[in-house]
């Protein structure tokens, strides 16, 4: 009995030295979250369209050039759906389809595998960074081929892409992962999530150029990441002479690169204390 209960032992300990790691499952749980993603092709074909078909309505019907900014209005608008398409791959998406799995208690079945609740995080992170990418691609492309919107020509420029994309998308991620717990119900999460952000694509630059938003408005919409997100996507994609159309007159890449960092700190704070992964009348 010894014996056998020797030989056993290394067999099994080298069993459990093969299981993945919450990493390695996140990007396994990652994997099947896209593939689920672009298996419906009803919901890629709007996720993907939706700001370029609104980026190509504004851009047509402001197209006149933007007095003492030496840039057109169908620039400005640009870096501003790019802004947008970016918080809607990762704020609205989290916050509908996490409100939805927990109605149909997808998180309460998950919540009961040996799956480290961290891997389904990881899985979304990984959803949201492939599709923010697609999506700011896309745009990108739109903008260059068809608004004569200028590719940076140095790294210092790139980086400053780099670090707002991540900041933000992650800022936005967090906050869509916190606001799918208010929904009572999956059926109401599309109009629980959509109105916040429709509003504050109208208050933070998306829509409306800065200089025309009432001041109370701006600071209010400067509360929130999107603004900052717009602002710092102005300053990588349009001309210096275009920062006179800001705020404060300038692109305050310190200061955008402050509100997104607090903006992750406090969204991973709210996630902490608001995510659930069963329903309320679930107990």
């Amino acid at each position: 009995m010894t014996t056998t209960t020797t030989a056993v032992r290394p067999r099994a300990d080298a069993a459990a030295e093969r299981l993945p790691g919450a990493f390695g499952i996140g990007l396994q749980q990652g994997a099947l979250e896209l593939k689920q993603f672009f298996r419906q092709r009803d919901q890629v074909v709007f996720t993907f369209a939706f700001p370029v078909v609104f980026l190509f309505l504004f851009a047509s019907i402001f197209s006149d050039d933007v007095e003492g900014a030496g840039i057109t209005a169908s620039q400005l608008y640009v870096p501003a759906m790019m802004a947008a398409g970016i918080m809607s791959t990762s704020f609205q998406s989290l916050g509908i389809s996490i409100a939805i799995e927990r109605d149909e208690k997808v998180l309460r079945r998950l919540r009961g595998t040996p799956m480290p609740p961290a891997s389904y995080f990881l899985g979304k992170i990984w959803l949201v960074l492939v599709t923010g990418l697609m999506e700011t691609a896309i745009l990108l492309l739109v903008g260059t081929t068809l608004y004569d919107v200028d590719l940076p020509s140095d790294a210092t420029h790139w980086f400053h892409f780099a670090w707002i994309f991540v900041l933000g998308l992650t800022a936005c991620a967090l906050l869509g992962i916190a606001i799918s717990s208010i929904p009572k119900s999956g059926k109401s999460a599309t109009s629980v999530v959509v109105l916040p952000f429709l509003v504050l694509q109208f208050i933070s630059g998306v829509y409306i150029a800065i200089d025309t938003i009432p001041g109370w408005m701006l600071n209010i919409g400067a509360l929130f990441p999107l603004k900052w997100m717009c602002q710092g996507l102005r300053g990588v994609f349009l001309p210096d002479s275009a920062r006179v159309l800001e705020q404060a007159g300038d692109w305050e890449f310190g200061r955008i690169a402050l509100v997104l960092a607090a903006w992750c700190v406090g969204g991973l704070a709210l996630c902490l204390l608001t995510f659930r992964w069963k329903n309320r009348r679930d107990g």
